[in-house]
């Protein structure tokens, strides 16, 4: 009797912690990560000297210090270093290296050296598909993403911004390349997803949002990607990331989109679903990445 006792006592009471146990997961916060590293996400158009502030506060960028800019996204690298250079040079910073990597050339570990002792690793617009064609996930990468953990920040404009998922919008329609930059519809099977730098990898990031209505895009991508919570980021704006945080900040809104029933139907070439959740978000309000 004594050991039956014993055994029920032992049952109940490891059911009790289990059920404590997930009733606390489920209601916790989100955690930090466990590294001092920032992203700072510009969604693209003018950088503004408030925005380059807000920059160099972050990630602790001094006069003393040096900027790496890695300008592979751009048909023109070399011009979008100097435009780079003329942003930073704006608000008091002249050491600023360009770093023109190119696809199958060599990597030299003395830049790999330099990356991983730079606060501010700067990644510019153009054409993400072509960022991705040459970083891939080599020393470049790998150098980005230990310069991360070890506290660096990761910022970029545009294709800068995109190159930032680990699910990567390129830009392109699979149905209608016609329309070049466009999204007049909604539609399964459309929107070009691609492997990305993953430095985030429960977000999808789109940019020069409001300003070039890229809400089409995202609604498409939101209700076929149902797992990630998917942002568009207007022009002259950015999101800071902190561990499993953002913070909006710059002159315009950040859209939140999220499809939390896993909604989506299919008809025709029509894609739709249910219960879709969509928030404005405003310079200075936080967010929480769950």
């Amino acid at each position: 009797m004594k050991n039956y006792l014993f055994v029920a006592f032992t049952f109940l009471f490891t059911l009790i912690i289990q059920i404590t146990e997930g009733y606390s997961q489920k209601n916790a916060s989100p955690q930090k990560a466990n590294h001092p590293g920032h992203l700072f996400i510009i969604g693209g158009g003018e950088k503004t000297d408030a925005l380059m502030k807000d920059l160099l506060k972050v990630s602790g960028t001094g006069p003393g210090d040096y900027v790496i800019i890695l300008p592979m996204s751009s048909e023109d690298p070399d011009s979008s270093v100097i435009f780079a250079q003329e942003d930073f040079a704006s608000v008091g910073i002249t050491k600023v290296i360009g770093f023109n990597f190119v696809a199958n050339g060599p990597v030299s570990q003395s830049r790999i050296d330099s990356m991983l002792k730079a606060k501010l690793i700067f990644i510019t617009g153009g054409d993400q598909a072509r960022f991705m064609k040459i970083v891939g996930t080599g020393p470049i990468y790998r150098a980005i993403h230990e310069a991360y953990t070890n506290g660096a920040t990761i910022a970029g404009t545009s294709a800068g911004a995109a190159v930032m998922s680990k699910k990567m919008l390129t830009g392109n329609t699979l149905k209608h390349p016609e329309n070049s930059g466009r999204y007049p519809t909604i539609e399964p099977g459309n929107i070009e997803i691609i492997a990305g730098l993953g430095m985030l990898d429960k977000l999808i990031i789109d940019q020069h949002f409001i300003k070039r209505q890229r809400l089409n895009r995202l609604l498409s991508v939101s209700l076929e990607n149902p797992v990630e919570t998917c942002v568009g980021i207007d022009e002259s704006t950015a999101i800071i990331v902190t561990g499993n945080n953002f913070t909006v900040t710059g002159d315009n809104q950040v859209i939140v989109l999220r499809n939390p029933q896993k909604s989506k139907k299919i008809k025709g070439n029509l894609l739709g679903g249910k219960g879709l959740l969509i928030d404005v978000l405003l310079p200075g309000d936080t967010w929480i990445i769950q």
